[in-house]
């Protein structure tokens, strides 16, 4: 509204266009929009200058969002239906209630013109089949003096109400396949927020194994690649098979044992009923979070023990990891608010996720109902 009201041009014109008609319409001085008969004359002006008034309002509105020739070749079947229903003398004239239905289907193409344009077929078949009982009527009624529009107005109000709850169907599934692609989107994001770090840390490794030449160095390479192929491509998927994720698992696991040179207590155990599909990436920000507050922090007597189980549609995965409780920052962070509003996403009140820190243990448990 806020916008109308700036457009100057769009308020002359509508002031303009609305007058014009205004004038059309007043030319003979016993009509007004407002019967003074069913009304004082105070509140008889009272009523026609407010609709006056909205009047002038709407067109402003529809010249701040279309193009002039587009409004005023709608109101000319207006301006048609008007003139044709005063000039001529025929009591059930053919052309005025013709030209107001197109008029009004001009009027919802521009308010709701991608709606009109995919239903176009149907909404001029079924006003088409309107317009042919009307003609009907005007010329086979045994009694030309004898009105016969009001019968056919509520003929013509019939589809309204169908057109209309098929718009607010419409809206509905808009406004569903928007939340849809957002969430989506917003997927996408946390998916790209994975931590890099890893994979910088384990690249420099591999240059030191390289200058050294170590048998272990194509090794690294060929699970770096995997692991990297598997991040860009099977985490855009919604869902991959569970034995891809502890595949994942265990490389992760493998290029940290070659990265480090050092004796970590590492224990994954998993055991499945069933390779059931789970959202990708998900434990693996909780794995990350054990080696980069524990491992990467102690030296000495570190470890990280992990078990997964899948069985009767339930996916639990646990992890556990000592650190020093000396350390400045504490285990969590972006990675764990990560985590967190993925699961809400995609599984919202079908998971838990619980944590449990007492120095020097850290200890995570994730359960999925798929």
């Amino acid at each position: 509204m806020r916008s109308v009201l700036k457009n100057t041009r769009a308020l002359i014109l509508g002031a303009v266009i609305t007058g014009g008609i205004a004038a059309v319409l007043y030319t003979n001085a016993t009509f007004s929009i407002v019967n003074p008969g069913y009304a004082t004359p105070a509140l008889s002006l009272l009523l026609n200058s407010i609709l006056f008034g909205f009047c002038w309002w709407l067109t402003a509105f529809l010249l701040n969002k279309f193009p002039l020739y587009k409004i005023l070749l709608v109101l000319s079947l207006l301006v048609v239906a008007i003139v044709a229903e005063r000039l001529m003398k025929v009591q059930n004239n053919p052309i005025t209630i013709p030209a107001i239905i197109l008029f009004w289907i001009g009027v919802a193409y521009l308010m709701m013109t991608e709606f009109v344009w995919k239903y176009r077929v149907l909404i001029l078949f079924v006003f088409g089949l309107v317009l042919s009982y009307y003609f009907f009527l005007f010329i086979n009624a045994p009694n030309q003096g004898v009105d016969h529009r009001l019968d056919f107005a509520n003929v013509m109000l019939i589809p309204i109400p169908v057109f209309a709850l098929l718009w607010g169907y419409e809206q509905w599934r808009w406004l569903a396949t928007l939340k849809s692609d957002k969430a989506k989107a917003e997927l996408l994001l946390l998916k790209s927020q994975i931590n890099p770090h890893f994979f910088f840390n384990t690249l420099n490794n591999l240059y030191g194994l390289v200058v050294e030449k170590s048998d272990e160095a194509p090794e690294v390479v060929l699970k770096l690649s995997d692991m990297m192929r598997y991040t860009i491509y099977e985490g855009r998927e919604e869902v991959v098979p569970l034995t891809d994720e502890i595949t994942y698992l265990e490389n992760y696991i493998e290029l940290h044992k070659i990265r480090y040179q050092q004796k970590v207590d590492i224990r994954f155990t998993h055991q499945l009923a069933s390779d059931y599909k789970v959202a990708p990436l998900l434990f693996i920000i909780l794995l990350e979070n054990a080696f980069k507050h524990g491992v990467e922090r102690m030296r000495d007597g570190a470890y990280v023990h992990l078990h997964l189980t899948a069985e009767q549609n339930r996916i639990t995965f646990t992890i556990e990891n000592n650190f020093k409780p000396s350390t400045s920052d504490t285990p969590g962070g972006i990675g764990l608010d990560n985590l967190k509003k993925r699961l809400e996403h995609i599984y919202p009140n079908h998971h838990q996720f619980k944590i449990e820190q007492e120095a020097p243990i850290y200890k995570a448990q994730l359960t999925i109902d798929l």
